[in-house]
């Protein structure tokens, strides 16, 4: 893709224009529920009255986020986490999920409804033809304090089907990676595909999927020995998200062990939620891009050095994520991964990204667990 094209070339100018006021829209309507007294969290009243700006009056769009610092993932590790409920929704069961956590005290972000309904947007991309309503679930994916295992088991219970979990803590997987302990980490590995295989072969009539790509292929290697395949299990759909999504893996599991069984690529987090990706194919390199729940959440590709710069269209920058619901606002958070920003697509006509991994200045110090 040439970084000269121009956004228009792919969708019409009235989808891009409709799509910006409704992002316009969702941050106006999302500042002024955070930092109103009546409706805010605790945590953003309180920023608010050290700022030298009011962003009830000042904030009207978009683009008029940058007026705060970047979010600082750090603000969510420890307590109390009611500072982060609004008053809004005081009355509101709540849930908490937390992110990281292999050392020190976890991330922790609180929600109500934000993942049910996340996931089931998301349901709305999923083909009936891999995903038939009323299937039942596999969720070969970490269990405990995590949003992605509420969240997929909803999804089955949102199309008609019931989740199946098998237990699997990514704290351990790295902690035992970070001490070289490899003939445990394949031991702990071998114990979740062993999990999987049994709630495969136990009648359930599983037939769609959520996993890591690792996870993935352990999970056919050990089908394979077995005299078995994915299709073989039963499986139609996978939904599958990691780091280790690349061109090169998704065209080897294509060729070597999918056997015509549907994959789409996912990339979210705890914070996001979940950006769907337009249909891989093999004309295409396998290439895979990523495109944000606009309005919800919105991602920008943005020069190292200037974090308020979007990249050129084809050029690589960082991360910059922007959630803004009614449960949870993150204006400008610099994730821990980079890119290539992508043109706007006919289904989502909105800037997207390619090439996602880890941010160079931190790749070192990251360790890929399951994902």
């Amino acid at each position: 893709m040439s970084v000269s094209e121009s956004p228009a070339a792919t969708v019409s100018p009235a989808k891009l224009k409709s799509a910006r006021e409704q992002l316009n829209a969702q941050a106006y309507e999302t500042v002024q529920w955070h930092f109103h007294a009546s409706t805010g969290c605790p945590f953003w009243l309180e920023y608010a009255s050290k700022l030298k700006f009011n962003p009830l009056k000042e904030i009207k769009e978009y683009d008029d986020l940058k007026k705060f610092e970047p979010f600082q993932d750090e603000w969510l590790r420890g307590g109390p986490v009611r500072r982060w409920v609004p008053k809004g929704f005081a009355d509101k069961p709540v849930y908490v999920f937390e992110t990281g956590g292999t050392t020190g005290v976890p991330k922790s972000r609180i929600a109500i409804e934000d993942f049910r309904t996340d996931y089931s947007l998301f349901s709305k991309t999923l083909p009936d033809e891999y995903f038939p309503p009323g299937s039942n679930w596999l969720m070969l994916g970490p269990s405990g304090p995590r949003r992605l295992r509420l969240a997929v088991e909803h999804l089955a219970q949102h199309r008609g089907g019931i989740c199946f979990c098998i237990d699997l803590d990514p704290r351990w997987v790295i902690k035992l990676i970070k001490k070289g302990w490899m003939e445990h980490l394949e031991a702990y590995k071998q114990h979740c595909i062993d999990q999987a295989i049994t709630i495969l072969g136990a009648g359930h009539d599983i037939r769609c999927m959520f996993t890591t790509p690792k996870l993935l292929e352990a999970l056919a290697l050990e089908l394979e020995k077995r005299g078995s395949s994915i299709r073989q299990s039963g499986i139609t759909g996978i939904f599958s998200g990691g780091t280790e999504f690349t061109p090169q893996w998704t065209r080897f599991a294509t060729e070597e062990f999918l056997d015509g069984v549907y994959m789409t690529p996912t990339y979210g987090n705890t914070l996001m939620g979940l950006a769907c990706s337009k249909p891989v194919t093999a004309a295409d390199g396998y290439k895979i891009s990523y495109y944000a729940p606009q309005p919800r959440a919105a991602i920008e590709v943005v020069e190292f050095n200037d974090t308020n710069q979007v990249v050129p269209y084809g050029g690589t920058g960082r991360v910059k994520l922007t959630t803004m619901t009614k449960e949870f606002f993150v204006p400008g958070f610099l994730e821990r991964d980079e890119g290539e920003r992508e043109l706007p697509y006919e289904a989502y006509p909105w800037d997207g990204i390619s090439g996602v991994r880890p941010f160079h200045e931190l790749a070192e110090a990251t360790t890929v667990g399951v994902y």
